[in-house]
């Protein structure tokens, strides 16, 4: 059981040298471009709510012409 363990903490603790490798190697966004995106991301999700409520409206009056 405790080789089990010992193997679990040496996974575990290669694991996070490797995310702290990455890490270093990744770029980050500066503020302009985080900005920029999050601009995109919101107008985006903005015209795809209207076009998803806008449809769902239509489809409920065809189907209640249809039932009529």
């Amino acid at each position: 059981m405790k080789d089990k363990l010992k193997q679990w903490v040496a996974k575990l603790s290669g694991f996070t040298g490797e995310v702290r490798v990455e890490m270093i190697k990744s770029t980050w966004p500066t503020r302009s471009e985080l900005v920029e995106s999050t601009i995109v991301v919101v107008f985006t999700v903005a015209m795809l709510s209207l076009f998803v409520g806008l449809s769902d409206a239509v489809i409920i009056n065809l189907v209640r012409l249809l039932l009529r």
